[in-house]
């Protein structure tokens, strides 16, 4: 191998040891270095590329993103190692490519917002690579050449740098509290849940087995509950700072609550209910005083992201810290969320950090980016799954309208020509929570199946359908079934 392919792979290995060291020390956390990146890669991509990656490529397109991240911080600290060894050669000072590729991997992982630990962690990860092969080569031996050895040195450095970034990484991150379900009255709650869940095959049950996620960050912020604290600003009588004892010790309720993200379309999966424990934000809003020239309000979180809309809207939001009766998972918001009630999932903010009472209307983070989902989710019953036996077919879904409640769906098999009632799960205790369906039929050959809710008061969901982008999705789901 030519000393010019030699520094090559020195700086590719030194490029995968870089990542493997941030990893080490925050696991996967905001200072690893690719998922710093694949943030920044979803934060600055077009609009359009992510409402592509929202709508149509869903989990997989947060996937893309880390996968991007990794192989773009591969290249960056690559890049960076190549520059220093050149520098070396250039010099006539090989060695000086040591110190100057770990500085240059440190000063930037830093600026990516990687945190110290992370950083330095990846710059002496990175030197490994190009300081051993010098070392290796030194090695008296009559069997492997100084090449043999330089180049086993660059891989084997390279290779024990990512085992132990991986063995050190899935330790890292503040342990949650215990995951336990210990109250008595949550158990009970979850238990009603699962006996008023209808016994449909490939129907997920009315508390959700996976909840989903979209987020703008890639990596969940790690902030403990010592660490957290909520702040109230703006036009407000006095300012708060509340610590997560002093939040939590409030009148707490545990409550059933469905969110739906707006980018979810008919036939997508981002809707989902979980049993929450939450105390009331109006109790926080009577202690700061919200002032007379108050007209909107954001929400600000650990990750930046943040979100606006009337701050009369604030009032029946209430602040979650238990799900199912555990500790918020991270990817959920730990330690505090918020949830809205009746409305798109973009404004219950995970994460919270800030609630800042504006005195005018603001853009918030899916705003600037052309969405419009700070409104009341539609109305909407999904056909989510079919299965056919002993000469019948059922067909089964859930059914969600926010706060207006859903009282009936209607099932049609011959494509809208007439229609028959679902039979639908007992209502959860909440007024914002969905509802399973279900209908069972003799089928006849080919045929399309449509799905229509209708909210408590009878009121029919529109028809027409439209896409999520930018409203949230409207209309009748349909199904062609094949016999």
């Amino acid at each position: 191998m030519s000393r010019r392919r030699e520094r090559g792979v020195q700086a590719v290995a030194a490029g995968v040891a870089g990542v493997a060291g941030s990893y080490a020390v925050g696991g996967f956390t905001p200072g690893f270095v690719p998922a710093t990146v694949a943030t920044a890669i979803t934060r600055h991509s077009p609009d359009a590329v992510i409402r592509f990656a929202i709508t149509v490529l869903g989990d997989l397109g947060r996937q893309l993103a880390v996968v991007a991240g990794f192989f773009l911080a591969v290249a960056l600290f690559a890049g960076i190692a190549g520059g220093a060894l050149a520098v070396g050669r250039q010099l006539g000072a090989e060695p000086l490519a040591v110190p100057l590729a770990g500085g240059g991997v440190f000063a930037v992982a830093t600026a990516l917002g990687s945190g110290s630990s992370a950083a330095l962690a990846a710059a002496v990860a990175s030197l490994l690579p190009l300081a051993v092969p010098p070392l290796a080569a030194r090695v008296p031996s009559e069997r492997v050449s100084p090449a043999r050895r330089r180049t086993l040195g660059t891989v084997g450095s390279a290779l024990a740098t990512v085992w132990v970034g991986i063995e050190s990484g899935v330790l890292q991150g503040p342990a949650l509290p215990s995951r336990a379900v210990s109250d008595p009255a949550v158990r009970d709650r979850l238990d009603e849940a699962e006996a008023k869940s209808l016994d449909v095959s490939g129907l997920e049950p009315l508390v959700s087995t996976d909840f989903y996620r979209v987020d703008a960050s890639i990596a969940a912020p790690q902030t403990t509950r010592g660490e957290w604290s909520l702040s109230v600003t703006g036009e407000v009588e006095e300012e708060l700072d509340l610590g997560f004892a002093t939040v939590t010790e409030m009148d707490n309720e545990e409550r059933f609550v469905t969110l739906r993200c707006v980018g979810d379309g008919l036939d997508d999966e981002k809707m989902d209910t979980a049993l929450w424990t939450v105390v009331p934000v109006s109790e926080i809003l009577d202690r700061a005083g919200v002032t007379d020239a108050a007209s909107h309000v954001m929400l600000r979180a650990a990750d930046d992201y943040y979100q606006e809309f009337p701050v009369e809207v604030l009032e029946s939001a209430v602040l979650a810290y238990r799900m199912n009766g555990r500790p918020l998972p991270r990817g959920h918001g730990f330690p505090v969320r918020a949830l809205v009630p009746g409305h798109w999932g973009e404004i219950n903010v995970k994460w919270l950090e800030e609630i800042e009472i504006l005195d005018r209307e603001a853009e918030g983070y899916w705003e600037k980016r052309g969405w419009h989902g700070t409104g009341p989710v539609h109305t909407v019953a999904k056909i989510e799954t079919t299965s056919r036996e002993s000469g019948t077919r059922t067909v089964a879904g859930h059914a969600y309208a926010g706060t207006r409640g859903v009282s009936a769906v209607e099932v049609s098999v011959d494509g809208g020509e007439t229609w028959n009632e679902a039979t639908l799960s007992e209502p959860l205790p909440g007024e914002d929570v969905w509802r399973q369906w279900a209908f069972e039929y003799e089928p006849s050959g080919s045929h399309e199946v449509v799905a229509r809710a209708r909210e408590a008061d009878g009121t029919l969901q529109p028809q027409k359908r439209t896409e999520p982008y930018p409203s949230g999705a409207t209309g009748w789901d349909s199904e062609t079934i094949s016999n």
